[in-house]
């Protein structure tokens, strides 16, 4: 039964703001590393497509490792699993500092995006034991702000730290941003099983319909969110001619909009008592606005660029509520593992789609745009197969007790 606890009411946001800085602490580099791409692109003499690959290598290697990061954090306690890929990830930041070729640089980021990738389940399952689900939404919107924060810092310190030392000094800064996010967490996260077995077939999520239709259409979201977050630096510099500053703080304008926007989204997924109907709500204004971007590419740039403003924080605002969706669905002992597929699902699109967007905007800026715009308008189609999951009301845990969840209660498909 659950006894209201004021050090653990209090407690909770401790949790909840270190594991969100520690999520922002990789997170400059997997989604903040775009606002690099023009230094990338001339320091190592990479074409369009490569440099594509390059932007792509965090989640291909997020893409292993994010189901079996979430198998480990469903049976270890979550800040151990957190500090310990984050730290490796910072060591190999470092290494990427010293690489001269595409090859080399790739295959670093590819082991920073497999380390690194500990803390997007661990995380949000130490801080969903928490919080009661009627403040689920805003927790997890709050927990996901973590990606435009850690994104707006990128974007901003990324073009300087290039312009004065290059890319060894980005690494390195990444590197350290990466370590302390690592001891953060084995400080301040709390979840943990104390020492309760966590049971259940955690291979449930993988044979599940739901989980396989969420995941398809939201990752088709991230067509648009990689098409306007990707490469709106590279476009704004090379197409536009703006200067690599002021491209990357049109990015940096993106992710800040976008903290405001996954709060809200989250807060008001609450009170509707839904994450599916928001979720396609969105995915309809995120087709429509990448497609206004796409038509509007030559358009005066005091027109483009509210509308990459507009298109990039939609393209943003969306990924909290597939978060709980998922994890409300997934019941106690497998949130994990849940969380850990989803985010797999999800990082099919986020390691392939780079590469192809950047091969069509060789040939044209605005096929890629549209192509991006595509994405969010197949990805509702999907959606509208679904029914709400709800775990139902619960409570948040007490200080000193188990994170494990209680077992959600679902509807049949």
């Amino acid at each position: 039964m659950y006894v209201r606890d004021v050090g653990a009411e209090r407690y909770r946001w401790v949790v909840l703001a270190a594991g969100t800085l520690a999520q922002a602490s990789f997170s400059a580099t997997s989604v903040g590393l775009p606002a690099l791409s023009p230094t990338l692109k001339s320091e190592y003499g990479l074409t369009l497509t490569q440099t594509g690959v390059v932007l792509a290598g965090v989640g291909i290697g997020m893409l292993f490792t994010l189901l079996p990061w979430g198998l480990v954090a469903d049976r270890v306690d979550e800040r151990w699993v957190i500090a310990t890929g984050l730290a490796g990830a910072a060591v190999l930041l470092v290494l990427a500092s010293t690489t001269h070729t595409f090859v080399t640089v790739t295959l670093a980021l590819v082991g920073v995006g497999a380390l690194g990738a500990s803390v997007n389940a661990a995380s949000g399952r130490a801080i969903m034991a928490w919080f009661p689900s009627t403040e689920l939404g805003l927790a997890l919107g709050i927990r996901q702000t973590a990606i435009p924060i850690g994104g707006a810092l990128g974007a901003v310190l990324l073009p300087v730290l290039g312009s004065a030392g290059g890319t060894r000094a980005a690494f390195v800064f990444l590197g350290a941003a990466c370590l302390a996010g690592a001891v953060v967490a084995a400080v301040f996260v709390r979840g943990g099983s104390g020492g309760e077995p966590r049971l259940g077939d955690v291979t449930q999520p993988v044979r599940d319909r739901f989980m396989w239709l969420l995941g398809a259409g939201t990752g088709l979201f991230l067509l648009a969110q990689i098409g306007i977050i990707g490469f709106v630096v590279l476009f704004l510099h090379e197409h536009r001619g703006l200067s690599k500053e002021a491209a990357g703080a049109v990015l940096a304008g993106i992710y800040v909009l976008a903290v405001a926007a996954r709060i809200g989204s989250g807060t008001i997924s609450d009170r509707v008592g839904s994450r599916l109907g928001p979720l396609r709500t969105i995915g309809v204004a995120l087709a429509i606005g990448t497609a206004c971007v796409a038509a509007a590419l030559d358009a005066p740039l005091g027109l483009l660029i509210p509308l990459f403003l507009v298109a990039g924080v939609l393209s943003m605002s969306w990924n909290g509520l597939a978060y709980a969706a998922a994890a409300e669905a997934a019941g106690a002992a497998r949130t994990g593992a849940a969380l850990g597929f989803q985010q797999t699902l999800l990082g099919v699109v986020v390691a392939g789609a780079p590469p192809v967007i950047a091969a069509v905007a060789e040939h044209s800026w605005r096929l890629a745009f549209f192509l991006a715009a595509a994405g969010p308008a197949a990805g509702v189609l999907i959606l509208q197969r679904l029914r709400e999951r709800s775990s139902g009301p619960r409570p948040a845990r007490t200080r000193g007790t188990s994170a494990s969840l209680p077992a959600a209660r679902r509807t049949p498909d």
